[in-house]
């Protein structure tokens, strides 16, 4: 049986798409070799030598960064940044964009949280890379704090691969949103997951709720809605949470249901990062039919202020995301 491997997939819609110069064909091809790299790396961690742990060092997220963190930065930053492909670099573990030098820059802006789940490595449970491709919008050469603040709306790509069970990469160009898996007998992705569609309403909803004493009453509200019973409206909702933004992205993007992040006492700017976090799943979100919301607006029409700005996140299923949105706004919850 003929399998179609992630490369051929880029290529195919790359012939597909008026005025293709195959520089977006090459970028991607880079990235997945940084993460098959990661995804090796990943699984050697506990056996490799001096992989696991931290570093000593802070990142600009005030986050001890962990070894494995810092290889996984490093890489993407190395390929990608050497591939002709891009003007610049921006990663959440970097407090500047990397500028490449002019000689060397190509039409393309690259976001990445280069290893979420930093928390969890030491555990041996899901992580993932996030990343982000935008073109650069300004005339010239220079590279811009325009083209380095666009709204999520503009993005040309999105992504994310988990390193689970197994190694996937989900992908959407705006095509659609597909999935991929690592055979590693043979060091390819191959399609595994094609066109994948998030169920209009699930059944799960994904919070630390932990925090809940520090929790808006609007969310508290919505949370206590969500675990009510009601059949008739597919209540109770059952909690599943993991503490990885790709790991219940995953899941969520698979099974249906709602991921919330919201601001709270000690984050009243919400915590999930725009550029890094928040645009690419929601990216990826919407083109699978899903939603992505801070509460009270579509995560794709915020211009950044910063590079590092932090947003509340809700992400899922339509139904599921407006009737957070509903709840949030103040508007008063269907009987429970």
């Amino acid at each position: 049986m003929q399998r179609t491997t992630l490369v051929q997939h880029i290529r195919q819609r790359g012939f597909s798409t008026p005025g293709a110069t195959g520089e977006f064909t090459s970028l991607m091809n880079e990235i997945i070799v940084a993460a098959k790299i990661v995804s090796l790396e990943v699984n050697r961690a506990g056996i490799g030598e001096d992989i696991l742990g931290l570093t000593g060092k802070i990142n600009v997220q005030g986050e001890e960064v962990q070894k494995l963190d810092e290889f996984a930065d490093l890489t993407f930053s190395t390929i990608i940044g050497q591939s002709g492909t891009v003007c610049a670099i921006c990663s959440e573990e970097k407090d500047e964009p990397y500028i490449v030098p002019e000689e060397d820059r190509g039409k393309y802006i690259f976001m990445m949280d280069p290893l979420d789940g930093s928390s969890n490595i030491d555990v041996n449970v899901g992580i993932g890379s996030i990343f982000s491709i935008y073109r650069k919008i300004s005339a010239g050469n220079e590279v811009t704090e325009a083209d380095l603040r666009q709204p999520g709306h503009q993005q040309v790509a999105a992504g994310y691969v988990i390193y689970g069970s197994s190694t996937m990469f989900v992908l959407t160009t705006g095509q659609g949103v597909d999935g991929f898996t690592l055979d590693p007998s043979l060091g390819e992705f191959f399609l595994s997951h094609p066109d994948l569609r998030i169920p209009e309403q699930g059944s799960t909803y994904s919070i630390n709720e932990g925090n809940m004493e520090i929790w808006d009453k609007e969310q508290q509200q919505l949370v206590s809605h969500l675990k009510a019973s009601d059949p008739a409206t597919q209540r109770p909702y059952k909690l599943r949470y993991i503490g990885t933004l790709v790991s219940d992205f995953h899941r969520t993007l698979l099974k249906g249901g709602i991921f919330m992040y919201p601001q709270d006492k000690n984050s009243p700017q919400g915590k999930l990062r725009y550029a890094f976090e928040a645009a690419p799943m929601a990216y990826i979100v919407e083109h699978a039919g899903g939603r992505a919301s801070t509460g009270t607006q579509r995560i794709l029409d915020i211009v950044p202020d910063e590079l590092h700005q932090r947003v509340p996140l809700f992400v899922g299923s339509t139904r599921d995301v407006e009737l957070a949105e509903k709840i949030l706004s103040g508007a008063e919850c269907a009987p429970n």
